[in-house]
């Protein structure tokens, strides 16, 4: 089973820089994408169900903003929109898909980086979202949560560490919020299981030189419980092709559906 996940950074123009018609190729199970920026009204055509895909999607009200989606190839037995907290749900940042005794989610955690505001919101959402986490650390089903965290775990993802310490998305409260979803939940980053090598980054900025020098950060992770952590196989991050300011992680497990 390939599980694939992207911020798109806007759908429809990850749409116009040929996402789908790589997606096509890419034997992806699921396909999980963030940073929308789009309405239910304008995701059609392609966006919608690419072939051979059923699409589900939970946007934010605010419109041009965030929102989240899961595209599968199998149909879900349910999904879940949102936490069942409307202060964050507004924002459309949690889609979850349930199949069998396996669960998917779809997350989008908010930036910091636009203001102090913007910080607060984002460690009001990490305050709301840990117990929801031990829910569903404790929920006893297989668990691969997906999506842009908008946090650099340890100084090994992200280039220049030393000069990020006091920046959103490599505060030390952030990085010690991660370390408990991982150490006090038990939660597993898939990625670093398997693959401990620097430079392997997800973002870069559209300042500068950022991606052609690759002075990156590792933001977007699949966090998985331990059983399906376990059946990782194999991770990568594609860098051929750019259809965002982040790239696809892919990770394949030997589980099936």
């Amino acid at each position: 089973m390939r599980i694939i996940t992207l911020n798109v950074n806007g759908v429809r123009s990850a749409a116009s820089k040929g996402f789908f018609r790589w997606l096509s190729i890419q034997n992806a199970e699921i396909v999980c994408v963030q940073e929308l920026k789009a309405q239910v009204c304008d995701i059609a055509g392609e966006i919608s169900s690419p072939g051979g895909y059923h699409g589900y999607f939970h946007c934010a009200q605010k419109k041009g903003y965030s929102g989240v989606g899961i595209y599968s190839r199998h149909k879900p037995d349910n999904v879940i929109e949102g936490i069942g907290n409307s202060e964050i749900d507004v924002e459309g940042r949690y889609l979850c898909m349930n199949f069998g005794r396996l669960s998917v989610v779809s997350i989008y955690l908010p930036s910091g980086s636009s203001g102090e505001h913007r910080q607060a919101a984002k460690f009001h959402f990490m305050e709301q979202f840990f117990p929801f986490l031990k829910k569903l650390a404790d929920c006893g089903r297989d668990i691969v949560l997906c999506g842009d965290w908008n946090i650099a775990h340890k100084e090994i993802d992200l280039k220049n560490w030393r000069s990020n310490q006091k920046n959103s998305g490599f505060l030390p409260e952030e990085r010690v919020w991660l370390t408990r979803v991982f150490d006090e939940l038990g939660f597993v980053d898939v990625f670093r299981r398997i693959n401990q090598e620097p430079e392997q980054y997800t973002w870069w900025s559209n300042r500068g030189q950022a991606w052609a020098k690759n002075v990156g950060w590792r933001i977007d992770y699949q966090i998985a419980t331990p059983e399906i952590a376990g059946k990782a196989t194999g991770v990568s991050v594609y860098k051929t092709d750019r259809f965002s300011d982040h790239s696809p992680l892919i990770i394949d497990y030997d589980y099936t559906l």
